[in-house]
């Protein structure tokens, strides 16, 4: 468990403290980034009764980016529940927006 991240206010992030939560152990690591996944739980809430989703709230895709809903297109963590994350948020942006280009040209926009 991350307790503490080093040099925040320095804008900068040097190490973090990290707590062994079996143990107890305690120790300092060195790093140059840090990365925060705060969940596995989509967050679609929002959108219940308006984009369809599976049971768990993943976004259902209806090939490629697309959504049931004309010209609504997903990305990312909303309909990825393997990959999940930053790799999958910004391939699956890059598909969004393709999509959205093709959808607008298809509208004469």
């Amino acid at each position: 468990m991350v307790e503490e991240v080093y040099d925040v206010s320095k804008e900068i992030v040097t190490g973090v403290r990290l707590r062994n939560v079996k143990s107890d152990q305690v120790w300092d690591q060195e790093v140059d980034g840090f990365f925060l996944a705060i969940g596995h739980i989509p967050n679609t809430k929002v959108f219940k009764g308006q984009i369809e989703t599976d049971p768990d709230g993943y976004i259902l895709s209806k090939g490629g980016a697309r959504t049931n809903i004309a010209g609504v297109f997903h990305a990312g963590d909303v309909q990825d529940r393997t990959y999940r994350q930053a790799i999958t948020a910004s391939g699956a942006g890059c598909m969004a927006a393709i999509e959205a280009e093709r959808f607008l040209e298809s509208e004469g926009l």
